[in-house]
């Protein structure tokens, strides 16, 4: 999931609003978990990533009309598995998730 953050809005609150819109899922509790810099050879923008503890679906998806989204829920072994298969490629979802079962399995 990927969003822009709005005039006016913080970090947190463009993610949340991101998550609801794109998946229905909302609450849960939420902690800054990394922030990455795409390209600082030529770009400023900042990517941030929260970890969201207890979401729950409560809403239909809110796509906009270039969107294609399909939620798939999987547990955390099979996303493990796709990041062991080179599956998942784009650095600023690769680089989260290595952080996160690497932080889980207490390797960091």
């Amino acid at each position: 999931m990927a969003g822009v953050i709005d005039a006016g809005e913080t970090p947190l609150e463009a993610a949340k609003r991101e998550l609801s819109e794109e998946t229905g899922y909302e609450g849960g509790e939420w902690e800054l978990f990394m922030t990455l810099s795409p390209n600082p050879t030529n770009h400023n923008n900042l990517s941030f990533t929260f970890l969201a503890r207890g979401v729950e679906k409560v809403r239909e998806q809110h796509q906009e009309p270039t969107e294609d989204i399909h939620v798939h829920v999987m547990k955390p072994q099979e996303v493990r598995e796709l990041l062991e298969q080179g599956e998942i490629i784009q650095a600023l979802h690769a680089a989260p998730l290595w952080k996160y079962f690497c932080l889980e399995k207490g390797n960091v």
